[in-house]
């Protein structure tokens, strides 16, 4: 059985867990020129939408230039930056060119998420049990040893009649 402080040093544990791969699966959010910083006032979150994030969570694409991989430019109709940022392409400034190109997949980032993802999952589901059993054997219901017999309970009733009669004797002989 574990000692009481460590189930508060698990419980933070999940919850820093929890909140960093609820930070990876936040979208990225690129903002336009014209747009305002300030937060949406509605948040719209439709069956579309999530499982664009979700699909945006595990095909991660980035602008970082690969030599391994040839770039694939952008049909923009004017080359400017915003303009490229809208159609989901990356601007490229070469010389005094801008020109934009299509992100390119990020095998770093999607291994960085998968190992998050599956060694999150097996710590949950490693400490699930482990977790389970702590509160299941605490439980009089489930563990039949931390019920009291009844004979316990007799010899518990008798010592506290008994005391309290020694006691009554004793405060009538005081008397």
């Amino acid at each position: 059985m574990p000692p009481i402080g460590t189930h508060r040093a698990w419980v933070i544990v999940v919850l820093i867990l929890l909140c960093s791969i609820h930070s990876l699966l936040a979208a990225p959010v690129q903002q336009d020129l014209g747009q305002s910083e300030a937060a949406p006032k509605k948040l719209n979150m439709t069956v579309k939408g999530v499982f664009e994030s979700l699909l945006n969570f595990f095909r991660p694409m980035t602008c970082r230039l690969s030599n391994e991989r040839p770039l694939i430019p952008c049909q923009v109709e004017s080359l400017n930056a915003s303009e490229c940022l809208k159609n989901h392409c990356c601007p490229m400034k070469i010389g005094q060119d801008l020109q934009c190109h299509m992100p390119v997949k990020d095998d770093v980032q999607l291994a960085i998420r998968l190992i998050l993802v599956t060694g999150g999952g097996f710590l949950i589901l490693g400490f699930l049990p482990i977790c389970f059993c702590a509160i299941l054997q605490r439980s009089p219901c489930i563990n039949p040893l931390q019920r009291m017999s009844k004979k316990v309970r007799q010899i518990a009733r008798d010592r506290r009649e008994r005391r309290e009669q020694t006691n009554d004797e004793e405060v009538h002989l005081l008397d």
